[in-house]
């Protein structure tokens, strides 16, 4: 039974209507969306966008595609007819439930205006943490891992058993020493703080040797093993944000100096709405200095096709700030999850705007 023909059916058969396509979501790899009733909305919903695309697709193609005119015509109408009833259908149900919907069929779909974007921006640039995600607490937990090990080490072998013992401090430690910074940078910070000096050793060597890169990877290897015991969550507002981008056809990419960047937007399902990323991994081949130097955002701005002036980038640090200054971005929003006077004060510097949430940005 189609959507349309369902309508008019008892409440039993608009649930029976459902459930095979909720079963259906269950079945899907591990890691995927719940399937909840707003999912089930959510694939309808960009299964009539993609149709419809197509559809304009075909007519901007004219006579070229040998479409007949007439058959174009009725396919748009009877896709419209179909829309309008399966939004009703799911509105109903939704009522019936009481669930609410983020994804409602029958909302319009999203544009520059809806998203708080000036017409003149044809792409969009995000920092990773704090922005889209909370990895920071990720990042920080798998640091912690590895220069524990490391200083517990230190105290057993010099024979200092009953020495106090300073382990890193991930609320501290972290944001003073690591963050935002690339991996080899933070680590070399950190050891300097603590009076240790550590030979820089090879890209390949064991996870825990007693080199810059050893950490590097065993911090590396702890993060993979958090993110598959824990996973890391996107921010509600920053998925429904990104989940527009897509709908009015803006491009975005993600910038970070995490080498783990691409398994946290998987984990985190973002990674379907992005369409390039610049990571550790890319500023190392390609030398991109960090922060507040503009590399990063330009190097995600040259993949994207974009000119930087037609940008908005969405930052969360001064660093981030800076960058986007002095890569010329066209439009800069801050995001201060704190809601903190110093955020928004950054009005004064050059930001078109502060907000707490990706979400607010949305009309």
């Amino acid at each position: 039974m189609t959507p349309v023909a369902a309508v008019s059916e008892p409440r039993a058969t608009t649930r029976a209507l459902v459930r095979p396509r909720l079963q259906l979501l269950a079945d899907e790899p591990a890691g995927g969306p719940a399937p909840t009733l707003d999912v089930l909305t959510a694939h309808w919903r960009l299964a009539f966008m993609s149709a419809q695309d197509a559809l304009a697709a075909i007519a901007r193609g004219g006579s070229s595609l040998r479409f007949p005119a007439h058959e174009l015509r009725e396919l748009s109408a009877r896709l419209e007819h179909e829309r309008i009833e399966t939004a009703k259908l799911l509105d109903e149900i939704s009522r019936e439930e009481r669930v609410p919907l983020q994804h409602r069929l029958s909302a319009p779909r999203a544009t520059k205006k809806t998203l708080g974007l000036p017409d003149t921006v044809q792409a969009c640039v995000f920092d990773l943490d704090g922005v889209l995600t909370a990895s920071a607490d990720v990042h920080a937990a798998a640091w912690q891992v590895a220069f524990d090990e490391l200083l517990a080490r230190r105290v057993e072998r010099t024979g200092e058993r009953f020495a106090p013992f300073m382990p890193f401090d991930p609320r501290t430690d972290y944001y003073r020493h690591l963050h935002g910074r690339p991996r080899l940078d933070g680590v070399q910070a950190f050891l300097a703080s603590r009076g240790i000096r550590l030979p820089t050793g090879r890209t390949g060597d064991a996870p825990g040797t007693e080199t810059v890169y050893g950490l590097a990877n065993r911090k590396n290897a702890a993060l993979l093993d958090l993110l598959d015991r824990h996973g890391v969550a996107a921010f509600s507002g920053s998925l429904l944000y990104l989940e527009g981008l897509r709908e009015a056809g803006l491009p975005c990419a993600v910038v970070s100096p995490s080498a783990n960047t691409a398994a946290i937007l998987e984990r985190s399902g973002l990674a379907p709405l992005v369409n390039a990323l610049v990571d550790g991994n890319v500023a190392r081949r390609e030398r991109c200095r960090p922060k507040p130097a503009p590399d990063p955002l330009l190097a995600a701005c040259r993949r994207l096709g974009v000119e930087p002036e037609r940008t908005a980038a969405f930052e969360t640090t001064l660093d981030g700030v800076a960058a986007a200054r002095a890569a010329a971005i066209g439009v800069l929003i801050v995001v201060d999850r704190t809601g903190s006077s110093a955020g928004a004060a950054l009005v004064d510097q050059g930001v078109d705007r502060v907000v707490t949430d990706l979400s607010s940005l949305m009309a």
